[in-house]
């Protein structure tokens, strides 16, 4: 039999099977015969697993050994288990002086990589110059068992060890061995030995190229009302205390105004609002502080409230307030509180907000749109079902034994969970073939799929970043329920010498409904939840909330095991989208060009018409006028008509894959270089004196610009609040008595005359025009504005 064939047999590998190994060899031949497509699989409320292809996998799991004999003259033993195959090895982690050592790992080798025909599971001794042989397990990889349903798991069982003569000897080491896909339920926590190469699978390259699944905490806005202190005095009795409040919760430190009255009862009443994470472990630390002098603060007091203790609330119900006592700190950090007789009190209302959306990511690409509060959740609408097939045509990042090449691994977001696909190293078209679930809530939210460069493979050199190959944005409602939509995204990525392509994406999406009449309710419900509208934060609150949201989750994401690195959860949120760049403010203002572009393509049309270039055309136009202006009943139905006759006509041209990045709208290939260096300049800057006052004179002048654009439109609209304020006399009186006039016109004459009058006179012909400007706009622009009061 070749290698590459996938062996079903009915004996076991090497002893009699138990139940649940003959149970799970009972089904192999009918499992051969099921296709991929027709795979059954739950996984967290998916319908099947068939998005991928199939890949087989070795899988090894080494549990634990017993009766290890001794090696070294002292009478112990530092085992550790190799699992050997081919060219291929993975290492568990040594456990010193352990006799009846446990590991409970599991390695997985992709059937397609493996060009052997043994599997050798060896116990060694760790030493200090060579390792040591203690005994060894030898499996034939043609009688390894298939088990192709993820429900069913093989067993575990003793094997006796054997010398390298195939002698048995003292000890016993417990395995289970068996083919599957990665279906199987031990596919995510496997440490993938081949993924490593040529690094070999040491724990430390295990952990740093496994496939992981992670839960982002659920996040709560935490307000702090401080409202007023009692018995503040300060340290020097002969000056008047100038007393605030620190707050501090983790990293994040906020703190409230000074006091505008000296006083040892400051009233503040303000709010100060941070993020905090689930589960409440943290402690919000309080400190009532005296500036003594410029620079310098004494502690007053201190209380510290346990996160765990804190109201939470799903409205805007009042929350009861509550006096605390102060303590006095003993060192002078005050991580130490002195435990005495002390009358200060400060009053506070603390509450965790539960009814809020907290923002970790940028809000127009968000994911998840719930309030932390489970109860204000409302049912799934169906699933979202993601295969990440493979890439193809990656730039090689790296460089090893002289040719260029990739150690590549995926992340996808969506809600608060992420994914991680393993590694597949050293490889410019790696297929990943995994496939992931998650519960969708809102149609209106973006799947997030980003490729990344594994740098931690070498032990030692875990601090380098993983740098970015790539990103993909899907718009779930762009998608249609039900179907599979496989396409590949090209990876774009802007550096600061140019958009460059890093090679493709392959996905599979399809997204599931399982209730349509939720799924079209959706659309009439607000995009955020209630309190947003309730009681909205501010523009400076919210971009300073999801700063510290943004931390928050790449600090947990970052405690994980292997851990998400910041540097890519920042990335997969897209932190850098709020920087000022010249090149994303003219992609912006070219998109918002384009949006009124209908409106100034109808306007050029109606000018052609009233200009008589086309007799013909104006002639038509002017009988539908007059028609529509003798029956205005026909207006709103005509327009609606053609509204859905126009959506009906473009629905041949609908978009057939959701829309990948697009360069040409983000002005990527036309931006000058010095604007895509400004764009990579690091925050704060790094650049030269000279280049900055450079690029701020270039920015003053962008913005003098907008400037003036801004201050026309609200002269614009300060005209029309001055035309009854009298600030010109004579041009309010003129108003004035025109108003009348057209009351009395529109009293006598009927509204469709007037009409019918007013649009022949708007589309008379040339000969009846003048190039001077019309009497109503130059009597409109000359009404006084405020910006004769500007300074």
């Amino acid at each position: 039999m070749s290698p590459m064939q996938i062996p079903t047999v009915e004996s076991s590998p090497i002893k009699e099977p138990n139940s649940n190994q003959a149970q799970a060899q009972t089904t192999l031949h009918s499992a051969t015969k099921t296709s991929s497509d027709d795979e059954s699989v739950t996984q967290g409320g998916a319908k099947t697993y068939n998005l991928v292809e199939r890949i087989y996998f070795l899988y090894v799991r080494v549990v634990k050994a017993r009766d290890l004999p001794m090696i070294n003259f002292i009478g112990s033993i530092d085992p550790f288990v190799e699992v050997n195959i081919g060219k291929y090895r993975g290492f568990t982690e040594h456990l010193e002086n352990k006799l009846d050592p446990e590991w409970n790992q599991v390695f997985a080798f992709s059937r397609e990589r493996m060009q052997a025909f043994e599997l050798d599971v060896v116990i060694k001794h760790k030493d200090l110059v060579k390792d040591d042989l203690v005994g060894n397990v030898r499996f034939d990889i043609n009688e390894v068992p298939l088990i192709l349903s993820p429900e069913i798991s093989l067993a575990p069982e003793w094997y006796q060890l054997e010398d390298k003569n195939g002698d048995k000897i003292k000890g016993e080491l417990m395995l289970a061995v068996w083919i599957g896909t990665q279906a199987d339920k031990a596919f995510p926590d496997a440490w993938h030995a081949d993924a490593a190469t040529p690094f070999g699978c040491t724990p430390f390259v295990a952990r740093a190229v496994c496939s992981k699944v992670y839960h982002a905490p659920r996040l709560w806005y935490l307000r702090v009302n401080v409202i007023e202190g009692q018995d503040l005095f300060p340290t020097k009795e002969d000056q008047l205390p100038n007393i605030f409040v620190k707050i501090k919760l983790e990293n994040s430190v906020l703190r409230t105004r000074k006091c505008q009255v000296r006083t040892s009862n400051p009233i503040w009443n303000e709010d100060l609002l941070f993020v905090a994470a689930e589960p409440f472990e943290d402690h919000l630390v309080l400190s009532v502080e005296d500036n003594v002098a410029s620079g310098k603060d004494e502690i007053i007091g201190r209380v510290i409230i346990p996160l765990n203790s804190v109201e939470m609330r799903a409205d805007y119900r009042n929350i009861n307030s509550c006096w605390y006592k102060l303590e006095r700190p003993v060192s002078v950090n005050g991580d130490q509180l002195k435990k005495e007789k002390f009358f200060s009190r400060i009053h506070l209302r603390v509450c965790l907000e539960g009814g809020y959306h907290v923002l970790d990511e940028s809000p127009y690409y968000s994911s998840d749109l719930r309030p932390p509060a489970r109860q204000l959740w409302q049912p799934s609408i169906g699933f979202l079902e993601l295969g990440i097939l493979n890439a193809e045509g990656l730039v090689p990042m790296k460089t090893r034994d002289g040719r260029g090449t990739s150690d590549t691994y995926c992340v996808a977001k969506y809600g608060h969970k992420w994914v991680r696909t393993r590694t597949i190293a050293g490889n410019l078209c790696p297929i990943f073939n995994e496939q992931y679930t998650w519960e969708v809530y809102d149609m209106a939210t973006v799947l997030t799929v980003g490729v990344f460069e594994n740098n931690q493979l070498l032990e030692g050199k875990n601090n380098t970043k993983d740098h970015k190959i790539g990103k993909v944005r899907i718009r779930l409602s762009t998608l249609e329920a039900g179907r599979v939509y496989r396409h590949s995204y090209p990876l774009l990525v802007i550096h600061s010498t140019g958009v460059k392509k890093m090679g493709e994406l392959h996905l599979a999406i399809r997204v599931p409904c399982t209730s349509f009449v939720n799924m079209l309710y959706q659309y009439s419900r607000p995009l955020l939840p209630k309190m947003h509208y309730k009681r909205p934060l501010t523009v400076m609150q919210q971009d300073t909330l999801r700063n510290q949201a943004l931390s928050t989750v790449a600090m947990r994401l970052a405690q994980a095991e292997p851990p998400l690195r910041k540097e890519v959860v920042e990335n997969m949120c897209s932190i850098e989208s709020h920087y000022w760049s010249m090149r994303r403010s003219k992609a912006n203002f070219f998109r918002l060009m384009s949006v009124f572009s209908g409106l100034i393509a109808v306007g050029k049309w109606f000018e052609y018409v009233c200009k008589w270039r086309n007799p013909i055309t104006t002639v038509l136009i002017h009988v539908l006028y007059l028609m529509l202006a003798c029956f205005p009943a026909l207006i709103l139905p005509a327009l609606f008509l053609y509204i859905f006759l126009k959506g009906i006509w473009n629905y041949r041209f609908r978009p057939r894959y959701p829309l990948p990045m697009n360069t040409r709208i983000s002005y990527a290939e036309s931006a000058d270089p010095d604007e895509l260096d400004e764009e990579f300049d690091t925050f704060p800057t790094s650049r030269s004196s000279d280049l900055v006052r450079m690029r701020y004179d270039r920015l003053r002048s962008v913005a003098g610009r907008i400037q003036t654009v801004v201050g026309d439109f609200a002269t614009q609209g300060e005209r029309f609040q001055a035309l009854l304020s009298w600030r010109d006399p004579r041009a309010t009186a003129i108003f004035v008595v025109f108003s009348l006039t057209v009351t009395l016109v529109f009293s006598l004459v009927k509204l469709q005359v007037i009409a019918a009058l007013a649009g022949f006179y708007v589309m008379r012909h040339p000969i009846f025009r003048d190039s001077l400007p019309s009497i109503p706009l130059n009597f409109f622009r000359r009404i006084p504005t405020r910006a004769d009061s500007l300074l």
